[in-house]
Parts: C-alpha cells; structure tokens; sequence
C-alpha cells in the first residue's frame, strides 16, 4: 500500500540546487537507506519528507491518514524536563493524552479536584490500550542505555540526549518512521539490538546512515542522491553495490560513445565549415551540446593525498598507567607499545574510558599513576568526538590556512590551501562560506582536511564515521591503508573496524582493557567463544552445586576428582608458558617494525608471529580449563574435610 508519493520535487539554496526534479513513493513495508556525498541533500530530503520544510516545486500525495514520525540529527529538547517527559513530548495524539495523564496525575496529588478530568482521559487511554506504551518507552530506553528515568535532560551528554530522542521517535505510533543519522554515538551492542528492533516494526521506515553494516541488515531499498538526481534500488547496501556498478559501468559506455561521437565531430569542425546553412548550424549546436553533456557527468571525487612526516622506530611507549574519575576507574594499569604500524581499534559501551584514553595519548589529560613516553618524530593528528571547537564564524578557507597556507601532498608538491579545499570537495563557492552553515558532514569533513594539512604520522581518530558520508569514508579506508604511520581509532562503525584494524582494544569493565589480534568481526568471533566456554563453566558449576544438594551415599567406586601427572605439570609452568609466548610475540613485532623494506623476511616474520598467537591462543584455552579444575579439586577438599 502506497503511504506517500513525491513528484519532481525540487528545492533550492540561494544558487545551488540540491534537489532537481526527483519523484518517490513510500509503500508500506518499505525499509529504506538514503546515501549519498555530504552536501547532496539527505537531510533536506528527510524534512521534506516529514513535512518540515517546503519544497520551491512539485507535488506530495498523502493518505489523510498516514502519520509520519521524524527524528532529526540535531533534536530540540526541554532541558528542565525529565527523560520520561522528554520521550513523551511527541505531538501524536497518543503522546498528547498521556502528557495531560501525568499533568492532571500531579495536580491530583496536590490535592487538587481533578477527579473527573482524570477518570475522561483514563477513559480515551482504556480505548486507545496506552498503559503499555509507559512500559514500553522504559524497555527502549534501557535497551539505548538511559536507565535514569527521572535524570533532567540537561544533565545528559549530547548522545544520551538523542538517544532519549530516538527513543521517542521508536514508541510514538506512526506509519511512516523518518530517522536522520539513528546510530550516531551509539555503542555496537545498541547497533544490534536497534537493527533488530527496526526489522520487526511494522510500517516504512526511511533513514540516513553511513553504518553499511547496518544498511546491510536493515534495509530492503536504497536511494542515492547524486549531483541532484535520485537513483533507486531494490534491495540491501550489498545489492545497490552490484547494481551501482552495473549503471556506472553502463554510464561509461554511454560515455565512452559519446566521446566517439565528439571525435568525429570535433573533425568536421576543425575542417572549418562554414556555419551558413541552418544543416550546418545545426550539427554545430549538437557538438556545443554533446559537450556540454560530457561535462554534466563528469563526478567530483574527494581526492584525500596528503604528505605525512617521518616517523622513528619510537612512537608512545604506555607504561602501567590508571585513570579514575571520583570512584569510576576508567584505565586499570594498562601498558601497550604503539609500533610504527599498527592499526588498532578501541571498542567498548558509551561512558567506560574509550575518549579519555585518547586524550591521555594526545597529552589533553595526565594520569593518576604510569607513565606515557612519547618517541621525539612523533607528530599526532587528533582528530576528536566534538566539532564545537569550530569557529562558527570562520570561512572554510581561513579555517584551513591556520593549519598552513601551502600543504604538500603525497607525491611531494606543495598546493595551496585553496587547491587542497577543491580536492575535499570545497568548491570556490563553499570555501568562503562560514563554518555555522555548513552540513555536519562537511563540516567533520572540512575539520577532517586541517588534522591531515598538519602532516602528522601518528593518527588518533575518536569516531571518525561520525556523520561522514559513505564515499567520504571509502576514500578515508584507502588513505588509512597507504599512511605511512600509526592510526588508533574509536569507532562504532563495525565495517569501518574490519576495513582497518588489526588489532582491538576492547573495554571490558572496571578499567580493564583487553587486547585482542585481528579486526572487529574477529574479536566479536572470540568473544563468542568466551561466552560459549563461560556458560559451559557455570553449567558444570551449577550441576556440580546440584549433585550436593541430592541426598545419597558415595560409592566406594566413586573416583576422586583430582589432576593427572601431565596436568599437574603443565598447571604448574602454563603462567610461564604464556609469558614466555607473548615475549616472544613482542619480540617479532619488533622485527617486523625493522624488516619493513625486507619483504622476504617479512613474511616469514609475519608466519612466525601468526604461528605463535595460535599457540598463545591455545594456551589460554588451556589455562581456562586448568584454572576451573584447580578450583572444583580445592573445593572437593574442603567439602571432604567439612564431612
């Protein structure tokens, strides 16, 4: 069922034209992911579509009764409102009856005569079955980790407060559910548990969101903006790739015909005909156009080549450092060596530590205890969380030129700003344009060009992904993979995790932050495997507590639970094992750091190091086993003693 069709709208600011004559319908069931390059009009679309902003032409049919909830990028809020009051300030029905609910509910308890205006509106919520919907908005919240339910508003952070936000767009009821930007600062577990949330509800759902994992598992239609026009394709982010590179790969043979056919007129031009006749006018007119057309497609693509500096064998040294806030301990003696290298991920929930180590690293916080040695080439590129460092104020290009007037790019030539800012995609129109009315896509991006200007060889990117758009983020991977230094990164972006790293950070409670080799989907695999052997343990704990419990004589043939002589042994020494393996493992690093050029001994460096992490690995598991049987024979003993 068709719930709302736009017809060749178009809407434009000042000179440029972001939207050009585009028609879509919105049927039922439809889970759509708007994309596009930052600045092409996703947002502008989304308001259009939610009936909060007007469009310069066109048409939009929709059913009288079709409801449309929108959440914005940057929600308002009333900050003296409670996080309960803030998910119910929606302008439904529904929201409007249970806001006069707990008005006339309070004015009761001031022993107010508000009886019979009370016992109307329990009335119409008995009617409309909207005791739930309290419950409900509690679960969502929890599940998007507000657990405060009472906590005003202006005591949250900015990801809390949309968190709160989406919350409310999430439980008000609605046909048509418009979300811009929905896993913004939201940690993976909430990623997840929004996904499946979103595949279960009823209705269409429209959103923008950079996260192609997530455009992969939610979405059954995905719309691209470019250059204007809307290009529509069904299924997942995975199908649009393989239909994307069809059309493109026709566009190119359109255009490669084109340029044929220019080839043959540029030589009749060239032979100096003489424009007299209206047939040679003509043929004339269509070489003007056939160019003109060449040029209409010709993409802008984001050029990110930037020159980094040296860097020597020492980059930061993290030696046993803790960080706490009052009672929250936040980093629990944790050392690390940075390799020249390394391409590592930090991953964890919203709040336990992940920022505050970055700042620690970029010197913006010292520790309580510990130590940070940072080697003498180390230049760091800190690219953080928050843009409202940004001059508002500043045009785009003075911006830039605080960073350096003249920046070399990869090959070694030295460009100016202005030209740098044209390979970002800042036009001579958008370079002088102030900072405030610019996109959050480009500004991130504009701030994105200054951390790279400054030549650093040492990267520490705080969510990154953050309202980049796809291509942006594409272009940024690829850079990231020829960056001749370090790069530490805090990202929800599952995709951007695997793109990337090769090793994880992850937070794991109270400080304590484990590492683990390989990229995200590894670590989520190893994870797993904890959980599975962690389940497997409390079950045979639980059983061993039942068989206590049962009431019946031990048999003479009943065998004592005890180590066998290997066991014995290898419980004995594994704690020496392992430190010996992750020594040696330390070592190789090193020798990979110095083989760089080598590459015959770097690869049988890196079979080396994959050959010992294996057995680290299995170790560990060992470890875990021997533990567990150690605790269950002390227990027997003790339990053998008490009898």
């Amino acid at each position: 069922m068709n719930l709302i069709t736009l017809e060749s709208i178009s809407k434009s600011y000042s000179e440029k034209k972001l939207i050009e004559n585009i028609s879509l319908g919105i049927n039922d069931g439809d889970k759509i992911g708007i994309i596009g390059v930052n600045g092409t009009g996703k947002s502008t679309l989304l308001k259009i579509i939610a009936g909060k902003m007007d469009y310069d032409e066109g048409k939009i049919t929709k059913g009288s009764k079709v409801r449309i909830e929108y959440l914005s990028q940057s929600p308002e809020f009333e900050l003296s409102d409670t996080v309960l009051g803030q998910v119910f300030r929606g302008n439904s029905d529904e929201m409007k009856l249970i806001r006069d609910y707990e008005y006339y509910l309070e004015k009761s308890r001031n022993n107010e005569d508000v009886s019979d205006k009370l016992i109307e509106i329990q009335g119409k919520i008995d009617a409309l079955n909207l005791w739930e919907m309290e419950s409900e908005a509690k679960k969502v919240l929890t599940k998007l980790g507000i657990s405060n339910f009472n906590e005003k508003i202006i005591n949250l952070s900015g990801g809390q407060k949309k968190r709160v936000a989406l919350a409310s767009a999430l439980i008000t009821p609605c046909d048509i559910l418009v979300l811009d930007e929905p896993t913004n600062h939201m940690d993976n577990e909430t990623i997840t548990w929004l996904e499946e949330y979103l595949n279960s509800k009823q209705g269409a759902i429209i959103m923008i969101t950079h996260d192609r994992y997530f455009l992969d598992r939610v979405t059954n239609r995905i719309i691209e903006l470019d250059r204007g026009n809307l290009y529509s394709y069904e299924g997942n982010y995975s199908v649009f790739l393989e239909k994307k590179l069809e059309r493109m790969e026709n566009e190119k043979s359109r255009e490669e015909k084109k340029q044929s056919l220019i080839r043959t007129e540029l030589k009749w031009v060239k032979r100096g005909a003489k424009a007299r006749t209206t047939k040679q006018k003509a043929r004339l007119q269509r070489f003007d156009e056939l160019v003109s057309s060449v040029d209409e497609i010709r993409k802008e693509t984001l050029d990110i080549s930037v020159a980094s500096s040296r860097l020597g064998k020492k980059v930061i040294e993290i030696n046993n450092i803790s960080k706490s806030y009052g009672d929250k301990k936040l980093i629990d003696d944790f050392s690390y060596t940075i390799l020249r290298n390394d391409r590592v991920g930090i991953v964890g929930n919203n709040g336990m530590g992940k920022s505050t180590l970055m700042k620690i690293l970029n010197g913006d916080l010292s520790v309580d205890s510990g130590s940070i040695d940072k080697g003498e080439t180390v230049r760091i590129g800190y690219f953080s969380q928050e843009s409202d460092h940004m001059d508002v104020n500043m045009r785009a290009i003075d911006y830039i030129k605080e960073a350096a007037e003249f920046i070399e790019n990869a090959e070694g030539v030295r460009i100016s700003a202005s030209q740098m800012c044209e390979r970002f995609l800042f036009d001579g129109t958008l370079q002088y344009t102030h900072i405030g009315k610019l996109s959050g896509g480009e500004r991130r991006r504009l701030y994105l060009l200054k951390i790279l200007s400054m030549a650093p060889n040492l990267l520490l990117l705080d969510e990154p992904t953050n309202d980049l758009d796809i291509e942006t983020l594409k272009i940024l991977e690829e850079y990231l993979d020829e960056f001749n230094g370090a790069v530490i990164v805090i990202s929800h972006d599952r995709y951007f995790l695997d793109r990337i790293c090769d090793k994880i950070f992850a937070y794991e409670g109270r400080g304590y932050i484990k590492q683990y080799p390989g990229n995200y989907s590894d670590y989520i695999l190893r994870k797993e495997i904890e959980n599975i052997k962690e389940e497997a343990n409390s079950k045979v704990v639980v059983e061993n507590k039942s068989d206590k419990n049962d009431i019946k004589t031990p048999k003479s043939s009943d065998k004592k639970l005890k180590f066998s002589f290997k066991e014995q042994r290898e419980f004995d020494t594994i704690d020496e094992d392992i430190e010996m393996i992750e020594e040696k493992i330390s070592k190789i690093e090193k020798e990979i750091e110095n083989a760089a050029t080598d590459y015959s001994l770097l690869q049988e460096l890196i079979e080396k190091k994959e050959k010992e992490e294996k057995l680290l690995e299995e170790k560990y598991e060992r470890w875990e086993y021997l533990n567990q049987l150690s605790e269950e024979i002390e227990r027997n003993k003790l339990e053998a003693k008490k009898k």
